[in-house]
């Protein structure tokens, strides 16, 4: 729906690139077996997205994007501590974002970094509406992404439509994700546990908050997730 394209002078169907995403991919395919991972990959390339305009979001823009691939699931050198490498890359890319922001003069007074784990939600949905099913819960994502935007009375007819959620499970799945303290021997919370470890011996956990209605809600985020945003939320 977001894709900006159309028709040109020609007659061929053209599209402005929305992401770099797809671009990257074919460029890792492509070097495979020539390229050493864990690789590590910036840009900052302009992007366009067909969506309605608002403020501090336009149509085109320029996006910063960091990527890490080939991250496996444990450390190979037994060098990390008994952190799984996908935490570590994850811990890497906050710590470049909250030293962006402390070289622009912005500190954890002015910002916070919102991070969560789709593990989490997976887990919420599980116990309180017992969906499973990944195309039900890629659906539950994207309503409770919209949490933030909308109230949820807003969104009953929508969670009972399309995920067979009623109105009082509903209250009580944002009762649940409201909550902001964690276990840390809690299974669904271990990577969180971790990236906070690893941020507090980085120097750099003032800039991060447990925030579990963050969800973001493209199906293809199966770890951990964040958003950043000023403390005061204007």
């Amino acid at each position: 729906e977001q894709l900006y394209n159309f028709e040109d002078k020609g007659g061929r169907r053209v599209s402005l690139r929305p992401e770099m995403t797809p671009s990257l991919a074919r460029m890792v395919m492509a070097k495979k077996n020539a390229l050493t991972f864990p690789l590590k990959w910036y840009s900052i390339p302009q992007c366009w997205r067909y969506e309605r305009s608002t403020r501090g979001r336009r149509r085109e823009h320029f996006q910063w994007n960091m990527d890490v691939w080939g991250t496996g699931a444990q450390d190979p050198d037994g060098g990390g501590g008994g952190f799984t490498t996908d935490v570590m890359a994850e811990a890497e890319l906050l710590g470049a974002i909250a030293t962006f922001f402390k070289d622009v003069g912005l500190t954890a007074e002015d910002v916070v970094i919102k991070v969560n784990s789709r593990e989490v939600l997976a887990a919420v949905l599980k116990d309180v509406a017992g969906i499973e099913d990944p195309a039900t819960f890629a659906k539950a994502a994207v309503l409770v992404d919209k949490l933030d935007k909308q109230t949820p009375a807003a969104l009953y007819d929508d969670f009972q439509e399309k995920v067979g959620l009623a109105p009082s499970k509903v209250d009580t799945l944002i009762h649940t994700l409201q909550e902001t303290t964690f276990d840390q021997k809690d299974p669904a919370l271990q990577s969180i546990a971790e990236l906070f470890d690893l941020a507090e011996a980085a120097g750099f956990r003032e800039f991060l908050s447990f925030d579990p209605t963050i969800v973001r809600g493209l199906s293809y985020y199966t770890g951990l997730v964040f958003e950043a945003a000023d403390r005061q939320g204007e």
